[in-house]
């Protein structure tokens, strides 16, 4: 197990990142159009929530209106990822990388294994009002099907050699398949060297939209070259929803865990 550095001032600021989980099956949805965003809640009875729900993501996470700070951390998130990432998918909307069992977190005593992660560029959520480059959201579920996701932001500057393993072999066209267990890429590579978050209850940001997410945002960025990014948003030149409203809901800034990876 390696230590993780800690933050707990709001000086420890930038980082956030959304995403969800696209439904399997329902009608065609996309980022622009009659399809788009704010067109989802129209799309199907299904997406409904989308429209009308009150605790949507991503919202925008306003450093000056967070709580925790320097007060004890209220959430302990725990990293565990011991096991190699399974496909490289190209499902229409994003890059998904699909995961073999074994990896998982903990959040506040509550384990959530791993399922698989996907990106969007530039980031979803924004922290006072900026996006970061790229985003990764790393999606979890419990035994019940509870959603716990982190969210990973990207930065424009050195290669990631972690995301190299990956972008080696994105499939180009939506449906392509490409397995990368032989690659041995572990997720936990990804990571920063803090687990410092912003936590809130929040929603998938893809139809259907539901709510109850255990929102979990990194602070600290990493980096992804030019042309790490390029690449993806060569295949996906739209792949974010817009903030949503807040509504009142509770974001918290967290202290760091452990990687176990």
């Amino acid at each position: 197990m390696k230590k993780i550095a800690v933050l707990t001032g709001l000086s420890a600021m930038l980082l956030t990142s959304a995403a969800g989980i696209a439904a399997d099956k329902g009608p065609h949805w996309g980022y622009d159009g009659h399809s788009g965003p704010g067109h989802w809640g129209d799309l199907a009875d299904a997406y409904a929530t989308c429209k009308k729900g009150n605790a949507q993501s991503p919202v925008n996470i306003e450093t000056s209106a967070v709580s925790g700070g320097h007060s004890a951390p209220r959430s302990e998130l725990l990293f565990s990822y011991n096991a190699p990432a399974k496909e490289v998918v190209n499902n229409g909307h994003t890059i998904q990388v699909n995961m073999h069992s074994g990896s998982n977190i903990a959040v506040s005593g509550k384990r959530y294994n791993l399922k698989q992660f996907h990106f969007h560029s530039p980031s979803e959520h924004t922290v006072n009002g900026k996006h970061f480059d790229m985003v990764a959201h790393l999606v979890h579920t419990d035994e019940k099907g509870n959603l716990a996701v982190i969210g990973l932001m990207f930065k424009e500057g050195k290669e990631n050699k972690a995301l190299k393993k990956i972008w080696a072999k994105l499939p180009g066209h939506s449906g392509g398949e490409h397995t990368i267990s032989a690659l041995h890429m572990n997720p936990a590579d990804l990571l920063p060297t803090s687990t410092a978050h912003y936590q809130y209850s929040g929603s998938l940001t893809t139809p259907p939209c539901s709510e109850g997410v255990n929102w979990n945002v990194l602070t600290k960025p990493v980096e992804a070259s030019a042309e790490q990014i390029a690449a993806f948003t060569k295949l996906f030149a739209k792949s974010i929803r817009p903030v949503q409203a807040v509504n009142g809901r509770n974001i918290e800034l967290n202290g760091g865990g452990l990687i176990d990876g």
